[in-house]
């Protein structure tokens, strides 16, 4: 892999990452941008104990542009973008419109392809390798900052999940504080580690691996990766991957794990845009990379794991989060978890 640091016109940091080692990015922002202007905002609940971002700069962010005008391609033809070389492999900048800013953490984009067309699913094994080489370099990078305690890289993949750009691409959040759910994952894997003397996320893995009593909710399985449908999914299809050795963050995955992820990860999501049979539009997903806090009590029980799932519960029909995860997190799911996973390996590819 080869990294090339670069700055965009308002002074934001653009890396191109590339696959061939003699890849040359020189290319010039030419544009006339002015200095980014944040007004990101942490705020305490007193009441739940979590933070909340106040961000309204963000109303302004672009929205749904047509393919001819998006950021996120490369610059061609007169056309200048986010991106200013004219073709690009993998590229992650800093957001324009970020959640969160300066002592507030820091946000970025992760453009996994210059094809706006594409999507993860049709990336080639090598490609999907640099991304994960990508998303393990920010993640280090970013743990160097004082004011971060966590990163979590994600991919919002669908208009409804909310995503406003087409193109192909995620994002990077780093947080100044441990966010709820690793907080509450932290919180069971002590009390787990005090009643039983275990990890916890090593003996949920392993029952899942082992036990078939109630249906098999195992999707997949590799030397170094499984993947399962959880027991108490909360959403109609929903799979948390997992590395056979359990490391914290990405940083700790060996060279094995490293290898084999692409070929494991891209049949998953192939896998979620066959689950509704022919003929319907892709599969809306979210893909969620939970690393364990840098700095926080009981990080080395974490489990470092991929969370993905979709909101929509059957073709044509989305789950809502109504009232009683809205109001109370308390969610209902309509696809018992066994029958999600046995869907999901019917439509293994062949």
């Amino acid at each position: 892999m080869k990294k090339t640091v670069t700055r965009l016109a308002d002074g934001r940091e653009l890396i191109y990452y590339d696959s061939r080692d003699d890849a040359v990015r020189n290319a010039v922002d030419r544009r006339p941008l002015g200095p980014v202007a944040t007004a990101s905002e942490i705020r305490h609940d007193p009441l739940l104990g979590d933070s909340v971002a106040i961000a309204s700069h963000r109303q302004a962010r672009t929205y749904h542009p047509p393919a001819d005008e998006c950021p996120l391609c490369p610059s061609r033809d007169g056309r200048l973008s986010e991106i200013p070389d004219s073709d690009y492999d993998v590229a992650v900048f800093e957001n324009r419109f970020p959640s969160l800013a300066g002592d507030s953490g820091r946000c970025e984009v992760v453009c996994f392809t210059a094809d706006h067309d594409a999507s993860f699913a049709g990336l080639s094994e090598e490609r999907a390798a640099l991304v994960l080489d990508a998303w393990t370099d920010r993640t280090a990078e970013l743990a160097a900052l004082p004011q971060v305690e966590q990163v979590f890289a994600f991919e919002n993949r669908g208009v409804e999940i909310g995503v406003t750009l087409g193109h192909p691409h995620g994002q990077i959040y780093a947080y100044p504080f441990v966010t709820p759910r690793s907080t509450l994952m932290l919180r069971s894997a002590r009390e787990h580690r005090a009643a039983t003397g275990r990890n916890l996320f090593d003996d949920l893995v392993e029952r899942e691996r082992t036990q078939r009593t109630g249906g098999d909710r195992v999707v997949l399985t590799g030397e170094h990766w499984v993947a399962f449908v959880p027991y108490a999914a909360h959403w109609p299809y929903e799979v948390h991957l997992y590395p056979v050795r359990r490391v914290p963050d990405l940083r700790a995955l060996d060279d094995a794990a490293r290898a084999e992820f692409p070929q494991v990860y891209l049949e998953l999501l192939k896998r979620f845009d066959r689950i509704f049979g022919e003929g319907e539009p892709p599969t809306p997903y979210i893909a969620a990379w939970h690393q364990a806090p840098f700095r926080a009590a009981g990080r080395d029980d974490f489990a470092l794991h991929l969370e993905l799932f979709t909101v929509r519960r059957t073709s044509g029909k989305l789950k809502f989060l109504a009232g009683s995860e809205s109001g109370m997190s308390v969610f209902i799911n309509d696809v018992p978890p066994e029958a999600a996973a046995e869907r999901l390996r019917e439509v293994a590819s062949e």
